[in-house]
């Protein structure tokens, strides 16, 4: 198994996404192939020493900026990083795909290079966010701002099954966002979704609010694009706020300091419980290939983590499951519908 690693996405670029696969290779035994400027690979290949790993280049001669616009890098940039990686996982070369590059290209240069899978309409983008139950999935976190119910629900299933293979949550809880938990609450959008995941195979708890994303009261929270997006970005604004008072508190005084070192051990276990670069990125879940996206300011942790996670995803077959849960669905739906003739 090889993963395609675009090493010109992101802020940083190939000094910390060549690192990424090397630490992933060093640790967890996974090849790469890494994408973009060949001249610019080796250099870090060389300045790491790691000319003994698993790590092949594949050259690209462009690369897709992170504030251009998704159409323009599709049509114009067709020997882009990120391109030329998503051909790698079509023609079967590269089992997965890792960016931290432009994530609207990366979603329009998914669907057209690589497809979507049977039954889905639309990827999402699956957000693994750190909760009292370990890990909650907030789908969709950008993707789609504009969804119809029956999306919503592929959306509910696509993260019923990677919060299964991938997080090891038996029988995930999915909830629908809402502004309240009583049925009938949120606008026609969540209501008439509201219905679909009822009638649903899922473990539908029903309507959940912001709170239950972090509370563990549920494993998926499932709504349309812009709310999560929203929520997503509210909650890495929250915990930088947050990192930032603890620390001008721990340092305010000698008491405080002295207690922050007697405490040490504590904080840098919760600092992993919430670390993001312990998941590596987001899935596009719904592709006809796996792909994860990652912040454009990842840091060698997060690439490392994004490989080994894409690994695991194409190691659990979580796309053929998708599949599978899909057409499970669709079954079931057609039974309902006949029977009411």
């Amino acid at each position: 198994m090889k993963i395609a690693l675009d090493a010109m996405g992101g802020d940083f670029g190939p000094a910390v996404v060549v690192e990424g696969a090397v630490a992933a290779a060093r640790e967890f035994g996974l090849a790469s192939v890494l994408v973009g400027d060949r001249a610019a690979i080796e250099r870090e290949i060389l300045r790491l020493k790691a000319q003994d790993l698993p790590l092949g280049i594949r050259h690209a001669s462009q690369v897709v900026g992170m504030g251009e616009a998704p159409s323009q890098a599709l049509r114009r940039k067709r020997d882009s990083s990120l391109r030329v990686a998503a051909e790698l996982v079509k023609a079967g070369e590269c089992s997965a795909l890792v960016s931290a590059g432009n994530t609207g290209a990366a979603m329009a240069i998914g669907m057209y290079v690589l497809g979507v899978l049977p039954g889905v309409d639309r990827p999402a983008i699956a957000a693994p966010l750190p909760s009292l139950s370990g890990y909650t999935i907030l789908i969709d976190a950008g993707a789609n701002v504009d969804p119809k119910p029956r999306h919503l629900l592929q959306f509910a299933v696509m993260g019923h099954v990677y919060s299964r293979d991938i997080i090891g949550k038996d029988n995930p809880r999915v909830g629908l966002l809402s502004v309240g938990e009583e049925e009938g609450k949120g606008n026609e959008l969540v209501k008439d979704a509201y219905e679909g995941l009822r009638g649903s195979s899922l473990n539908f708890i029903g309507n959940v609010e912001g709170r239950d994303i972090y509370n563990g009261r549920c494993d998926v929270v499932v709504t349309d694009g812009f709310t999560g997006n929203v929520c997503l970005k509210v909650s890495e604004s929250l915990a930088e706020m947050l990192t930032s008072m603890i620390r001008e508190e721990l340092t305010r005084d000698v008491l405080s300091k002295a207690g922050a070192v007697l405490s040490r051990a504590a904080f840098a276990r919760m600092k992993r419980r919430v670390d993001y670069t312990e998941m590596g990125g987001a899935p596009l879940l719904g592709n006809n290939g796996a792909s994860i996206i990652c912040h454009g300011s990842s840091p060698v942790k997060a690439i490392k983590n994004a490989v080994r996670v894409a690994a695991e995803w194409v190691k659990n077959d979580v796309n053929e499951h998708i599949t599978k849960a899909l057409e499970a669905e669709a079954v079931l739906a057609e039974g309902r519908e006949g029977g009411r003739e």
